[in-house]
């Protein structure tokens, strides 16, 4: 039961090239820098990628934009990140976006067992073209397909050796619903504890669905865009 590995090469060591890898967390926030800077050394190529946004230039996912290593994106948001627009519009990388909800349904539905789905969302627009609709209650739905992923990348606050998993906040996006969309779901953590430190009821993803655990060795914990309030003369 104890799944803990050294460090993130050690958790990556069977990524092979042509993987479809879910990447969890929201803009930079809760997401696996670790293996994301592992994934970069071990250089693996023509991957398929599954996150919200695809980091920004020279951090998170954008390493491996920079790198060369993604094939294929699909995601919901890539405003930040200029590099993606270039070889998105060079040929370079093949992009699938699509709507956010839809987006978490997918990923949700491909850890449940469900294949597909119908929303609303998307009919009449480019994102129902070519898919199956059927009409409800005489309301038109477009039908989706599940995500699913040979390796999930997974960032959580604290974890035990058994790989339950706790996050923090806004680090919570994305990461459950990942990990258990996955074959093999690879978890990095900023504190590592013995089973029975974490109170059972706080547990947000259960070992069950983790094959790898480990503490993360650096965090940067970035923010996307600074925002500052202008300085103001008192009167």
């Amino acid at each position: 039961m104890n799944k803990v590995v050294a460090n993130a090469d050690e958790a990556i060591h069977d990524i092979f090239d042509g993987a479809t890898i879910m990447v969890g967390g929201f803009g930079l926030c809760g997401i696996p820098e670790n293996l994301i800077r592992a994934l970069v050394r071990k250089g693996v190529k023509n991957l398929t990628t599954i996150s919200n946004n695809v980091g920004v230039d020279g951090f998170g996912m954008g390493l491996l934009l920079a790198a060369g290593q993604i094939r294929k994106h699909i995601g919901t948001y890539v405003g930040e990140n200029k590099l993606l627009e270039q070889m998105v519009l060079a040929g370079k990388v093949e992009l699938d976006l699509v709507p956010q909800g839809t987006f978490s349904e997918r990923i949700r539905a491909g850890g449940a067992g469900i294949p597909a789905f119908f929303t609303p969302t998307g009919v009449g627009t480019i994102v129902g073209e070519n898919k199956e609709t059927r009409e409800f209650d005489g309301r038109l739905y477009v039908m989706e397909h599940a995500l699913k992923a040979d390796f999930a990348f997974i960032k959580a606050w604290k974890g035990d050796k058994w790989g339950n998993l706790i996050y923090r906040k806004t680090a919570r996006n994305f990461n459950p619903m990942m990990a258990t969309a996955a074959k093999i779901t690879i978890a990095e953590v900023e504190h590592l504890v013995e089973v029975g430190e974490l109170d059972a009821d706080s547990i947000h993803t259960p070992s069950v669905y983790v094959k790898r655990i480990f503490q993360g060795e650096l965090y940067e914990r970035r923010i996307e865009r600074r925002t500052v309030r202008k300085a103001t003369q008192n009167r």
